[in-house]
């Protein structure tokens, strides 16, 4: 059985958040999507609030499950046994930033190995700060994101 672990703040979750997911159901037999937490990060939304989210939007899938995580991910991939961490790239810009990072995880533990899904074309430009910039200035975000997390930045906003 192979677990792959997708780690991401999920702040907030995205259309192509959700597009790597599916696309990695059909790959993997299990899938750890994993909250990252850091104390220096500056976050729009709580911990529970991205949790509360992502389960609802994880609910149509069976081999994926849902956890939260403050210390190096690569650490929570050997305690729970997967071998494989997937990342997302939308551009090269990410792949130079992602390539670096899985080098270094790759050196933390060498049984993991980093995958690199690409972005479908029409989620290129979604981009989490964009997106809460957009939400902020009331712009149509409803491509962008689920609906509940369209909801759930216009009420962060209108506050």
């Amino acid at each position: 059985m192979t677990t792959a672990v997708f780690p991401g703040s999920f702040d907030p979750p995205t259309n192509g958040h959700m597009s790597i997911i599916r696309r990695a159901t059909l790959i993997f037999d299990r899938i750890d999507v994993v909250i990252a937490v850091n104390a220096d990060k500056k976050y729009l939304f709580s911990q529970e609030e991205r949790f509360s989210m992502m389960a609802e939007l994880l609910k149509p899938y069976s081999n994926v499950s849902l956890h939260i995580c403050n210390e190096l991910i690569v650490n929570y991939a050997k305690k729970t046994g997967a071998k494989v961490l997937l990342r997302g790239i939308r551009n090269t810009n990410d792949f130079a930033y992602e390539f670096d990072l899985s080098l270094m995880n790759h050196t933390l533990n060498p049984d993991i190995e980093t995958l690199f899904i690409p972005t479908e074309q029409k989620y290129v430009i979604v981009k989490s700060s964009s997106i809460k910039e957009l939400a902020q200035l009331g712009g149509d975000i409803s491509s962008m994101v689920p609906p509940i997390v369209e909801d759930a930045l216009k009420k962060k906003f209108a506050s």
